[in-house]
């Protein structure tokens, strides 16, 4: 399997709007370094043609530019943040591309804030041209295992704080963004995965996010031999992560391609 990551940046980027010039507040982050630039996250996963992407980002349109990715089979949704749905209405192009109402994995609570805030995703689809975006809802749960293109997701929660994300683990790969909290059985399901793509999104310690540290130990706990950094905010440069993380922990970037055992 090929996990592509489209963006790893937290909510606001890298850089954030604003700067003394207004060409960017990079933080801590060297704007020399091309890897400090970071897209919201978003990730896909590919695996015998079959593509899904997890998340819609705000930044989906040029992520998939950048990244040469001309068709998508599914999507997946962690949460209801901005910077993981916002891009929903690029989701148009992705229905004329594939010719049907994109399959859509969505637990409970998230598909209800869809359909709050983008209910016009969801109306009927009658045929013809696409001239918005259709999403055809298959509804998940933590604690489940589901079959996406013929491989095994085991679904599990995550705490975000102030709400509940998804993780999911596939194989010898998982994903953790937005998390700040796991509950042991989690780590249980997580033993002796190969590569964990996870969130971690500055130095100190954040009331709703898994800081480097924590990610460190997390990492240790499960005994990954790859964790992969992302949804890094712009006090994480990526020359000071390089310099300062353990062996089998790195910090990823936008258009980062990893191979899964």
């Amino acid at each position: 399997m090929r996990v592509t990551v489209l963006g790893c940046g937290g909510s606001a980027g890298v850089p954030h709007i604003g700067g003394a010039d207004g060409a960017g507040d990079w933080g801590a982050c060297d704007a020399k370094e091309p890897r400090n630039g970071r897209s919201r996250s978003s990730i896909v996963l590919e695996w015998d043609g079959f593509r899904l992407l997890i998340d819609t980002s705000p930044d989906m349109r040029s992520q998939f530019l950048a990244n040469r990715i001309g068709r998508i089979d599914a999507v997946l949704y962690t949460h209801t943040h901005a910077d993981h749905i916002a891009g929903v209405d690029d989701v148009r192009l992705l229905n004329r591309l594939l010719n049907a109402p994109l399959p859509t994995y969505v637990t409970e609570p998230t598909l209800d804030y869809l359909r709050q805030h983008y209910e016009y995703v969801f109306r009927p689809y009658n045929g013809g041209f696409f001239v918005r975006p259709v999403l055809a809802p298959r509804i998940i749960a933590p604690g489940q295992t589901i079959v996406i293109g013929g491989r095994e997701f085991q679904i599990f929660e995550q705490d975000h704080h102030f709400t509940k994300s998804i993780g999911f683990r596939c194989g010898s790969f998982a994903y953790s963004t937005d998390v700040v909290r796991l509950e042991d059985g989690v780590f249980d399901l997580l033993s002796g995965v190969d590569t964990w793509l996870l969130a971690a999104f500055q130095r100190p310690p954040h009331p709703t996010h898994l800081n480097v540290e924590g990610a460190v130990a997390w990492s240790r706990r499960v005994g990954a031999r790859r964790t992969v950094l992302t949804h890094m905010g712009n006090d994480l440069d990526w020359a000071w992560l390089q310099k300062r993380l353990p062996e089998g922990v790195e910090p990823a970037h936008d258009g980062m391609v990893i191979e899964c055992r």
